[in-house]
């Protein structure tokens, strides 16, 4: 098992310079010589600090995501022997703290009926199934099997769905002998399932992709399944094929009622193109699925994204979270599948996103979900800058070599927002820059990795400007910053616009400078190293 908190002194990390362009897209950071003999250049160039990245190989969406007994469960799409997408396992990692993640044997690997695509996982508390044992409840893992040589051979029922259970708290897992639980009716995409218990009718709910909708089943005992109703295929963005739901209900903050949202990826078709995560707002009856209103006629071009970035996938949420906690705990796959089998590592493919909580808020009659890091990220802050007011005036250097920008989170607010443009640049010696940020004019937030360094392995990975809408009115704009090395997720608005982007630097990004065409005032300014030595 490998513990995935990378462990260098901070004075190497503020002295590496990573070298240009090598053979195949290998980049350099340091010789050898300057750093642990256990990483190699690429591992202290890329590799992220704190976010979870396999040890090697491909790594695409999350899986069966749940909590037991202190521990939190990550599965993922793996393939552990090539870095580009392959004959589909279910890798396995753990953390007790959502934070530092330790790497498990694999849990789920190909069998006759197929690869292991996505799926989900739940308690069976009640024992429902009767796979349990005692007094031992079993987990049950509900995954999409894809037979390559029925795909290949031109047929369309390709895709079934089986379980797996655990007896041992996800440790060691059993095929179900009579898979698959649920055979396919003659659609080619037909997957990703993902299941909730529906506590009105005591029976669970099933969420599966089909093509360009999404079909809900049921069941008594996990086993057997039936097809309740359809969703979606004259609603939200259609520009691919709709993937990895994840039906769920949630409580509006302001309101105390209880609504249901619809997570639906998306690839292609995201609001900054390739893949995307959108979302749907209702009711759910243990039958049928009712949009709200306000997006009851959303079309292609709408703005309800987890995330407007181009590098937030296919994310799902934990189940099994106890109602003492009482979070809606969510986590994507930080990447995109128009350049994904192409960013310059070698040794190992992909990170996830930070684990991060969903809340439901409502302003007049618009639903929205917000996100934010998950409070454990600051049982591992430690000192950085916390500066009351910043007057910025031309180009203003927030903060400098002193500051490890390579793991750190920035927060701060700008009060009485004006219709110009506010921007801030992550800068190197090299001349890398990440910029990113607000215009007043349009209305809209801004990321552009064009400069950011490494860009050239695929032609769309630094082209195009990713936008996106401000969705608040508000005087005053919030904004929460986390950085991983190579990876910047920006929380706006206390997270009703959120932008998740991964770049390849050059060199580690040194300062971060502030400009606008007036000067404007910072307030609150604080970076927080994170303690990860």
């Amino acid at each position: 098992m490998k513990k995935y908190i990378l462990i260098l002194q901070i004075s190497v990390l503020a002295s590496i310079g990573l070298s240009s362009c090598q053979d195949k897209g290998k980049e350099g950071a340091a010789t050898q010589e300057e750093v642990a003999p256990a990483q190699s250049e690429e591992e202290v160039a890329y590799r992220p600090i704190f976010h979870f990245t396999p040890d090697s190989g491909w790594m695409n969406d999350p899986n069966g995501m749940f909590y037991l007994d202190g521990t939190y469960h990550l599965f993922f799409q793996h393939n552990p022997d090539d870095n580009v997408w392959g004959a589909m396992h279910w890798g396995h990692a753990t953390s007790t703290d959502l934070i530092t993640w330790e790497e498990q044997p694999i849990a789920l690997e190909p069998d006759k009926h197929g690869t292991i695509f996505s799926g989900s996982a739940v308690v069976d508390h009640n024992n429902t199934s009767g796979l349990g044992e005692g007094d031992i409840p079993p987990v049950i893992a509900i995954f999409t099997y894809h037979d390559a040589e029925a795909a290949d051979a031109g047929r369309d029922d390709f895709q079934t769905q089986g379980i797996a259970y655990s007896l041992d708290k996800g440790k060691t897992w059993i095929k179900y002998d009579q898979n698959p639980v649920l055979g396919n009716p003659g659609i080619r995409d037909f997957r990703d399932p993902k299941v909730e218990w529906f506590e009105e009718e005591q029976k669970w709910i099933m969420s599966l992709a089909v093509q360009d909708h999404i079909s809900f089943y049921s069941s008594l005992n996990l086993l057997e399944w039936e097809h309740e109703s359809d969703f979606g295929q004259n609603l939200g963005g259609h520009g691919g094929v709709w993937e990895c739901p994840d039906l769920f209900k949630m409580t509006v903050e302001e309101t105390g009622e209880e609504k249901w949202v619809l997570l639906v990826s998306i690839n292609p078709g995201g609001p900054n193109g390739g893949s995307a995560t959108q979302y749907f707002i209702g009711d759910f009856d243990g039958t049928t699925f009712t949009p709200h209103e306000s997006i009851a006629e959303i079309g292609e071009e709408h703005d309800y994204w987890i995330d407007f970035g181009k590098d937030n996938y296919a994310g799902v949420t934990w189940s099994n979270i106890p109602e003492s906690d009482g979070r809606r705990l969510f986590i994507g796959w930080m990447s995109n599948w128009e350049y994904a089998n192409e960013v310059p590592t070698e040794q190992w493919r992909s990170s996830m996103t930070i684990p991060r909580t969903l809340k439901l808020n409502k302003e007049g009659s618009t639903y929205r979900i917000l996100s934010s890091p998950v409070q454990e990220l600051k049982q591992y802050y430690s000192t950085g800058v916390d500066q009351k007011e910043i007057v910025v005036q031309d180009s203003t250097i927030l903060a400098g070599e002193d500051i490890n920008l390579s793991k750190a989170v920035l927060s701060f607010d700008i009060s009485n927002l004006q219709e110009q443009r506010y921007e801030f640049t992550l800068g190197n010696s090299e001349g890398d820059q990440l910029i990113f940020g607000y215009s007043g004019i349009e209305k809209e937030f801004f990321l552009n990795r064009g400069n950011s360094g490494l860009t050239e392995f695929k032609d769309v990975f630094g082209k195009e400007v990713s936008t996106a809408p401000r969705l608040s009115n508000a005087e005053s704009l919030n904004v929460k910053i986390v950085l991983d090395k190579t990876s910047i997720e920006i929380f706006y608005d206390n997270g009703k616009t959120v932008m998740t982007e991964i770049f390849f630097p050059n060199e580690l990004f040194q300062t971060i400078t502030a400009d606008g065409e007036q000067n404007f005032t910072i307030e609150n300014f604080q970076i927080n190293q994170l303690n990860f030595n």
